[in-house]
């Protein structure tokens, strides 16, 4: 159990150390528990967050575009994916994909 919190914790610091969310382009943070999935747009130069969504892990594709919807209503059309530690496959895909179905591009 403690070597699979490592794991992630080198994950999340690896992907951390490459993206960085600006004004122009915010970063889509993704947390993940046991039932919900989380979701917010971050302009790090602030400190801000600027839109969030949270949703059922069920239906993680559904929060993927209702951030994206969120977004765009804020003119926030380009992001950086920042899939906080977790590997990109299952909810983590389903929710970018539904962000880019919802249009956002990354």
């Amino acid at each position: 159990m403690l070597e699979k919190k490592i794991k992630k914790l080198r994950r999340h610091r690896r992907v951390r150390a490459k993206i960085n969310g600006t004004a122009e382009v915010p970063r889509l943070c993704v947390f993940r528990s046991n039932k919900h999935i989380y979701a917010q747009v971050i302009d790090d130069e602030k400190g801000k967050t600027l839109v969030n969504a949270k949703g059922v892990l069920a239906k993680a594709n559904e929060v993927g575009k209702d951030i994206a919807k969120k977004a765009i209503e804020q003119k926030i059309s380009k992001i950086s994916f920042d899939r906080g530690g977790y590997k990109y496959h299952g909810n983590v895909k389903a929710l970018a994909d539904g962000a880019r179905e919802g249009g956002l591009k990354f």
